[in-house]
């Protein structure tokens, strides 16, 4: 397959490489200092328990680097949907297939929209970072869950075969809604302390934050008709000693002076909660405290 990344960051740069690896076409779309690194590099540097190295592998900085792909993977930041959405239209064929591979839970639908064609959603299990521009770190997993359409069967097998171990489901959204839960829970504890999930159980009273934090979110996905996982609130506080040195993507947002997706995790729930009455106070104050931690490494909160 003829595969386009656009969203060169952690995820997008895990999927491509191995998808490179695995023999497909694939050209990652980034910014500068990443398609620089990669060109000079002679291909991405790829680190990871699997596979450490270079893999050869294109990489540009325009949106329309899309144009002839029949996969894309859509891997960018959730607040920059619409408009890396608007970005990409104009060059995709109508054969093209587009997976959103983001955190939160509603940006293949709001992708779709855009687009105006069906984007499909997808569950990414993944822990990976940036070691800098142009390389990956890999940590752990890397399986997907997608959404069904005619050709979901097709690009299951095709990602299998390239070690992207891959499902369809017809359940993808509730899946989203588990994975949306775990980020809620650690996300912004591991943010705000700048530590590993491995240590915020070490601070008292921070397993109690995350069980409230996962009751209401549990709440507010019964309010909207969503069977989460009925064991979600024992695989979330058991993820601590699965990925005891993963940091959250927020917390490297937040490392890097960027802004973070923290408005479509906890601060999703949120706002569904008060769309249908469901008090959600600890998702707001983790909300809160990451947003003026966001406004300190902008430089706008005095020390």
């Amino acid at each position: 397959m003829k595969i386009a990344v656009m969203g060169a960051g952690a995820v997008g740069c895990f999927y491509g490489g191995m998808l490179a690896r695995g023999g497909h076409e694939v050209v990652l779309i980034g910014r500068p200092a990443h398609v620089e690194a990669i060109a000079k590099r002679g291909g991405l540097r790829f680190e990871s328990a699997i596979f450490d190295g270079v893999i050869p592998i294109g990489a540009d900085t325009k949106a329309s680097a899309v144009a002839g792909a029949d996969v894309v993977l859509f891997c960018v930041k959730s607040a920059d949907t619409e408009e890396a959405g608007r970005e990409i239209a104009p060059y995709l064929t109508n054969e093209a297939v587009v997976i959103s591979l983001q955190n939160g839970v509603d940006n293949a639908e709001r992708l779709s929209a855009v687009l105006k064609r069906t984007a499909i959603p997808s569950v990414v299990y993944v822990a990976a970072g940036m070691g800098g521009p142009g390389h990956i770190q890999h940590h752990g997993r890397g399986d997907l869950i997608i959404g069904p359409s005619p050709r979901s069967d097709e690009i299951a097998k095709a990602f299998t075969e390239a070690a992207i171990p891959t499902v369809v489901s017809g359940e993808v959204l509730a899946r989203l809604w588990d994975k949306l839960i775990i980020n809620c829970a650690y996300n912004a504890l591991s943010a705000i302390a700048q530590q590993p999930y491995g240590r915020l159980f070490e601070v008292e009273g921070a397993k109690e934050v995350m069980d409230s934090v996962i009751i209401e979110c549990i709440a507010v996905a019964a309010e909207l008709g969503i069977a989460v996982s009925p064991d979600i609130r024992e695989k979330t506080l058991a993820l601590v000693k699965v990925m005891p040195d993963q940091y959250s993507s927020t917390a490297q947002d937040l490392a890097r002076g960027k802004p973070s997706e923290i408005d479509f995790l906890n601060g999703h729930v949120v706002r569904k909660g008060a769309e249908f009455g469901v008090p959600t106070p600890s998702n707001l104050a983790l909300q809160v405290a990451v947003k003026l931690r966001e406004l300190e490494h902008a430089g706008r909160v005095p020390r």
